[in-house]
């Protein structure tokens, strides 16, 4: 393989788009967001129960795609931090379900404040072209993600 100084940019379809944006947003965390940063699978794990209050440990797990022991260890550690909290079943007593705190859920608005405000100042220098089809675009983008989250066996945002 050679390299070209004058490379001729790749074609992309709109899922290799969102995939690159995905990365872009991804790779720009607010540092102002939490004061203790969180592990990725601990990030990973209290999104899912933000998300979906009421999951049990074996749930988490399967849709995280880990083995129990490793969801249990990142689920101490949201334990420890006062971010999530274990509540009996009434069904079965052996079975927990966890369920996130207030703190968990002030900085789930803290840490969305601190993500959106950036894209929202990048929308602003969009044309307004480009603005207005990004705003055409949210329910078609709403619909991709739940689509995705079923796949995943999450539930549907609210």
């Amino acid at each position: 393989m050679t390299l070209d100084t004058d490379p001729v940019p790749r074609p992309r379809d709109v899922a290799m788009v969102l995939r690159d944006l995905a990365w872009s947003i991804h790779r720009r965390v607010p540092e102002a967001a939490t004061a203790d940063p969180l592990p990725t699978t601990e990030l990973a794990l209290l999104k899912h129960v933000l998300d979906s209050p009421g999951l049990t440990v074996g749930e988490l797990a399967r849709r995280l795609g880990l083995r129990q022991p490793n969801t249990s260890a990142a689920l101490r550690t949201l334990l420890e931090r006062g971010l999530v909290v274990r509540e009996p079943s009434l069904q079965d007593r052996r079975t927990f379900h966890i369920v996130p705190t207030e703190e968990a859920l002030a900085e789930d608005e803290a840490i969305a404040a601190a993500w959106s405000g950036p894209l929202r100042a990048a929308q602003e220098q969009l044309s307004p072209e480009h603005a207005a089809a990004l705003e055409g675009a949210r329910d078609a983008l709403v619909a991709l993600d739940e689509l995705i989250r079923g796949e995943q066996g999450e539930r549907p945002r609210g």
